[in-house]
């Protein structure tokens, strides 16, 4: 088969196009004819040589991918070859084959393009094990999401609506209105405009009761100030950094909660209970039409590098997605 290899780590033309060894089914795993796969943030890193895939995961970039069941190991109960499924992975979906543990194995949603499914696996269990697993979201809270136009974002803003709360997002001016369009409430322009602030004009020195964070140590003190008594500031990301000063009297004040998740490092055994949770809460959500994925652009696998690029640049909306085929 062929796979996406890093050659070296740099730049997007380090990612080559290169015949490498088919994977077989382990212990507990089945094969999938990859169909798609999406890009990620974490694929960047890991091209730059800062996110190397966790023990024993595949050396290719791609954390989630759509397909077909090809292969199946004996100890596998409940799939079947020639089944269309997507699924959530340490590592290896920029591939045309790929090994992955059956619990992290979904379904494809009902009335959602195979291709497409492609974009849900990694944004709908990191947003749902973050948003309504560890910081439980309720109906009538207000959810503040960082980098609305991603991936996590796009699926944040759907999510949170669903669940009955009011979403603000940071995001450029030019994506506003289409984040408007997904259910935002209120986008912020985070070049323009003090989020903290806004926060708290929007919801009338209230703050919000969630912050789903991709930045890290750039927003930790407009974060805390963002937010409301009790409220829950879930870390998912540090493109704006690692270290930051945090006031803990501030904290104290709000009886904060501060968390922080990597969902890639997890063992399988935890990461199939986040699918399993995922299936059974938003996969109705997307069946009903209330959540869908959020595609802006479909290439050909052998075009990674340019799916880089653009997602580099933070002009798309969604997802990149590659496919295979």
């Amino acid at each position: 088969m062929h796979a996406i290899t890093i050659q070296e780590f740099g730049g997007p033309d380090a990612l080559v196009w290169t015949e490498v060894p088919d994977p077989e089914p382990g212990p507990g795993e089945v094969i999938v004819d990859v169909r798609a796969s999406a890009v990620n943030r974490a694929d960047v890193l890991q091209r730059k040589g800062y996110y190397p895939p966790p023990p024993g995961a595949s050396p290719y970039p791609g954390l989630e991918c759509s397909g077909v069941i090809s292969a199946i190991a004996d100890d596998v109960p409940g799939w079947a070859v020639g089944q269309p499924v997507c699924a959530l992975l340490a590592g290896g979906g920029y591939a045309e084959r790929v090994a992955v543990p059956a619990g992290q194995l979904l379904p494809v949603p009902g009335g959602v393009d195979l291709v497409d499914a492609a974009a849900l696996p990694e944004v709908a269990c990191t947003v749902w094990s973050n948003v309504v697993r560890k910081a439980r979201l309720a109906a009538g809270e207000t959810l503040l999401v960082h980098g609305g136009g991603s991936g996590i974002g796009t699926f944040a803003i759907q999510l949170g609506s669903a669940l009955g709360a009011t979403v603000l997002v940071t995001a450029r001016l030019a994506k506003h209105d289409r984040l408007r369009a997904l259910g935002a409430a209120h986008p912020i322009d985070y070049r323009e405009q003090d989020f903290a602030e806004e926060v708290r004009q929007v919801t009338g020195g209230r703050g919000a009761d969630v912050i789903l964070d991709i930045m890290g140590a750039a927003y930790l003190g407009r974060n805390v100030a963002a937010l409301a008594t009790d409220g829950r500031l879930m870390l998912i990301g540090l493109l704006g950094g690692r270290k930051a000063e945090l006031d803990l009297g501030a904290l104290l004040a709000k009886r904060a909660t501060v968390a922080a998740t990597t969902l890639r490092s997890l063992p399988p055994s935890q990461k199939a209970e986040i699918v399993e949770g995922v299936r059974e809460q938003v996969w109705p959500l997307i069946a009903a039409g209330k959540v869908r994925p959020v595609v802006d652009r479909r290439l050909p696998m052998t075009d990674a590098a340019e799916a880089h690029r653009l997602v580099e640049s933070n002009e798309h909306v969604g997802k990149v997605l590659l496919t295979v085929g």
